[in-house]
Parts: structure tokens; sequence; C-alpha cells
């Protein structure tokens, strides 16, 4: 028995056994995203050259899409436009014009646009811009 070797039971396993699984921003997932969408069939490219797998970008794609996948970039300012009055009948060209005659249209990240008058209650348009944004 003296040669005999004891081979202990319990296995130390290190921090660098705990496997692939990281956790990306939200800002790493859209430029990744991003680059992967720039030309034709780079989704698998671009999952190699990040070590993720083809399904897991596929989800961050469709999440891109559905717009519940942004960064802090892209969420800050979008384009807006303010439109002049459409042209108005004879009928209405006759009373003066006020700047309650003026609209704002909104073009929100997720497609839609929204045309709101100018003279709306900022507290109002603050309460209605993340129902309209939401999908």
């Amino acid at each position: 028995m003296s040669c005999a070797t004891i081979i202990s039971p319990i296995e130390v396993l290190s921090v660098d056994d705990l496997g692939r699984r990281r956790d990306w921003s939200d800002e790493e997932k859209v430029r990744i995203v991003e680059e992967s969408l720039q030309g034709f069939r780079q989704g698998s490219v671009t999952a190699r050259r990040y070590g993720l797998s083809r399904s897991l970008l596929t989800r961050w794609r469709r999440e891109y899409r559905s717009g519940l996948l942004s960064s802090s970039a892209t969420t800050g300012f979008v384009p807006l436009t303010i439109s002049p009055p459409a042209a108005a009948s004879c009928e209405v060209a006759s009373r003066p014009r006020f700047e309650d005659d003026m609209t704002i249209e909104i073009g929100l990240p997720n497609g839609r646009r929204l045309t709101i008058p100018a003279s709306l209650d900022p507290t109002i348009l603050a309460r209605l811009l993340p129902v309209v944004d939401g999908s």
C-alpha cells in the first residue's frame, strides 16, 4: 500500500475555467450588430470575429430592428423638422395666422412620425413621447 497514490475527490476550478459567457453592454451590442449589417452575409463573419454564436447575433439583430436594443448614444437626439402650415382654403386664409397654426413633426427612432401643434404643452409632450416611441 505504500506505493498507492491518493487522488483527491475535490477538483479546483480556476476563474479562467468559467466558460465564454460575457456581459456585453448595449453600446457594444449595437456596434457589433451595425457592423454585421454592413454587407451581404456579414453575420457569420462578425459572429466569429467576436466569438459569438450566430444565434445570439441573430437575436441581437432582431432586438435592434424592433427597437429593444439601443445604446444611449442612439437615443439622445432625433432629427426635428418644422414644417410650415398646410395651404389653407380661402375661408381659413381670411383669418389671421397665429403661432397656434404651426406644427412640429418629430421623427422617432422606431420610424414613426409624430405631428403636433407648436402650442402643445411640453409636459403633455413629455408624457406622450414614451408611449408613441414604444412598440
